[in-house]
């Protein structure tokens, strides 16, 4: 039979959350108070037959004694705990930390899975597994829900909220995701299931990932050199998806706690400052059994549920694998929610509506998914896949639509050719046909830390180059840079590539990515690491590798990307024809009649904007290099280069210059482009004034203008 906690200090528990006393239960079994004291001291242990009368006396059955798998449900029952108000009165309106992230499932996709993996349980070399659902419940399946999480006791706390929402955010998305559920009648769940991994470990108050998850707030305890995160943020992001502000957890550990591993479950739910009954509430709450050891029994903690309790809400998993399952309550995703305000009324009743969003909701999270970690799901050679996804989506437990496993082969299919043969030592030094792989080494040079001057070593990463397969794997002639984690962290394209550049995709592995043997890996991932903020969508310039390392240690990275982009660009070229390779030839064979040549007009000209190559720099400024066309003229009008956002409607929002900068065929003075005479092509590179953007670069599209006189 198996066994879980010492029998002492599960006995010890027992009597506290029970509110009875040694002596008490010494009298109830007519035994002396040092006999019970042996056991919970672990001196002795109870005879057999004195073990059903322990477990009559707890008001459970015998087996739940022997195993001590679980808490008797004797004593103080499953709660809601919610913080009070600060004795100065201090208001918290939200948790600043889940303002980092937008309420979007793709967001809320990259930083969970980030999270799993950087939680795999490594020693077995199994990759972690995690499967994302979607379920929507109604009628008696959610009413069961809402009776599980106590919803009759959270509901002042809500109503509160929205009385007083006009003046918050926190409490406008809150009141508005109440209005939905009963308006709807409907809850949408989203649950993050995790296999292979650590799980939430270590005590409730303690130091550990439990407390660092449930308790805290920006705590990363990601130590190892390839971790994706290391802000302690990621966590913020499922809060920041569910508009009820609600979280419940499940985790099985992979090392014990209290003598066991299996269901471990706590709630946490995150409001703003609010008055109840005319007493005040900090903001958060937890959803668990009272701690006897706090005073008044009033804070909670977590419990080791049955596997009734975990049906009941929807926490059940698959199997005793170590990992955690969170799930959102409420969820929403803020895109599909823009996409259907833009959309026009089909009219389609609610059961096709409803079914059309999860499916949407379903097929944000695949692409997510497959963009962001494809090379984390990709093997080859002696090299394993780190990970496995899979999404699907309910309603009410029957399948909407059915469980889908994320293939990186079909959401980035040139990308893991790449990698893939890569693994597989099937690269070649230039591409000459079909399906080959470009390899090269780029040189990172790392700094001495604490701001000394010199360099560390070299860090060779490696660049992989392949040919696009049609529009499957997104944006062309782009770059994917990853790291030790495998998680695409930064998507750039290359400028100034040649004229007539087959379309082609390309991989920087750096860090312990490129290997683990390769010389300055750990080094370069714990110099990367502190190069990224905390969306981990780009490396450049950030607080921490200006303390640690110096305030230009940025431009090392710079460095990496001018040498990455120099050997794409030489792997893309394509070789100069020699005469005799066609082209003398081709014009022997060819007879063209010569054009009269075109008259050339008096008078003013004005330049064309010819050829744009726009990409977003390390600090989410605009850089473009723009080639322009001048047509035959005796004057050519001076041109103002304009830089403004895409808007779909009202007038786009103008951008200023922070650099404007001549390449040939014209001068630049006062933001004014000069052509000299005779001119017929000119370029000119610009960046734009991060401090002049509205909104963040991402978001935004870039349109670029030449106008005459001064630019308005």
């Amino acid at each position: 039979m198996e066994t879980g906690e010492e029998f002492g200090p599960w006995l010890a528990r027992q009597l506290k959350l029970a509110g009875r006393t040694q002596a008490e239960l010494a009298e109830e079994l007519q035994l002396t108070r040092a006999a019970v004291s042996a056991w919970i001291t672990g001196r002795s242990t109870p005879r057999p037959t004195v073990m059903a009368d322990i477990a009559k006396a707890l008001g459970t059955d015998l087996g739940t004694v022997h195993t001590r798998t679980t808490d008797t449900q004797a004593g103080l029952p499953i709660t809601w705990y919610h913080r009070p108000g600060y004795p100065d009165g201090g208001r918290d309106l939200g948790n600043a930390a889940a303002f980092a992230f937008d309420a979007d499932v793709q967001v809320l996709a990259r930083e969970t899975c980030q999270n799993s993996l950087d939680e795999r349980l490594t020693e077995n070399g199994r990759p972690v597994r995690v499967r994302y659902t979607l379920h929507e419940l109604t009628g008696k399946t959610l009413d069961a829900f809402r009776e599980a999480i106590l919803w009759n006791d959270l509901f002042p706390h809500y109503s509160a909220v929205s009385e007083g929402a006009g003046n918050q955010k926190v409490g406008r998305v809150v009141d508005a995701g109440v209005r939905d559920m009963y308006e709807k009648g409907r809850l949408l769940l989203l649950r993050i299931d995790d296999y292979n991994a650590s799980g939430l470990t270590g005590d409730d108050y303690g130091d550990g990932r439990f407390a660092a998850v449930v308790r805290r707030q920006l705590e990363s305890l990601k130590s190892s050199h390839g971790a994706g995160g290391s802000y302690g943020l990621g966590k913020a992001t499922l809060w920041a998806t569910s508009a009820l502000g609600l979280v419940l957890i499940n985790s099985t550990l992979s090392v014990p706690h209290e003598g066991r591993t299996e269901r471990r479950v706590v709630g946490r739910l995150e409001l703003p400052w609010r008055q109840v009954d005319g007493r005040a509430y900090a903001g958060p709450a937890w959803f668990g059994r009272p701690d006897p050891d706090s005073p008044g029994a009033e804070v909670v903690r977590s419990w080791w549920a049955d596997e009734e309790i975990v049906d009941r809400l929807h926490l059940a998993r698959d199997n005793d694998e170590p990992g955690t399952s969170f799930l959102v309550v409420g969820a929403h995703d803020i895109a599909s929610l823009v996409s259907d305000s833009e959309s026009e009324d089909d009219g389609q009743d609610d059961d096709h509506e409803d079914t059309r969003d999860l499916e949407k909701m379903h097929g944000r999270l695949v692409a997510a998914l497959g963009r962001d970690f494809w090379a984390a799901m990709t093997g080859g050679g002696n090299r394993l896949p780190l990970l496995e996804v899979s999404v699907r989506s309910l309603r009410n437990g029957d399948v909407v639509v059915a469980e889908e496993q994320v293939d990186p082969t079909r959401e980035q299919p040139s990308r893991t050719r790449a990698l893939r043969a890569y693994y597989e030592g099937a690269t070649v030094d230039r591409l000459t046909e079909a399906g080959q792989v470009a390899a090269r080494t780029v040189p990172l040079k790392l700094p001495l830390s604490g701001g000394a001057f010199g360099t560390l070593g070299t860090h060779q990463a490696v660049l992989l180059v392949t040919e696009a397969m049609g529009d499957k794997d997104g944006d062309k002639d782009q770059v994917h840079s990853l790291r030790g984690n495998r998680m695409t962290v930064k998507r750039a394209g290359v400028s100034r590539l040649p004229v007539g550049t087959n379309p082609f995709q390309a991989v920087l592995l750096v860090g312990e990515a490129a290997g683990e043997s390769v010389p300055f890996a750990k080094e370069a991932e714990e110099f990367l690491r502190a190069a990224e903020p905390p969306e981990h969508d780009r490396w450049g310039q950030t607080e921490e590798l200006s303390l640690r390392w110096s305030p230009s240690a940025y431009r090392r990275i710079n460095t990496l990307t001018h040498e990455v982009n120099s050997a794409v660009r030489e792997i893309v070229a394509r070789p100069r024809r020699t005469k005799a390779e066609g082209g003398e030839a081709l014009r022997k064979a060819l007879t063209v009649r010569a054009k009269p040549k075109a008259k050339v007009p008096t008078g003013p000209v004005v330049p064309v904007l010819d050829a744009l190559d726009a990409t977003v720099g390390e600090a989410g400024e605009w850089q473009i290099t723009a080639e322009v066309t001048v047509p035959r003229g005796d004057e050519i009008v001076p041109m103002v280069p304009v830089a403004q956002l895409d808007v779909r409607s009202g007038g786009r929002p103008r951008l200023d210059w922070a650099e404007l900068v001549a390449v040939e065929g014209c001068e630049v003075q006062d933001g004014v482009l000069h052509f000299p005479p005779g001119t017929r092509r000119a370029t000119f590179r610009g960046a734009t004034d991060v401090t002049s953007h509205p909104v963040k670069t991402a978001l935004t599209r870039l349109v670029v203008e030449l106008r005459a006189g001064k630019g308005e």
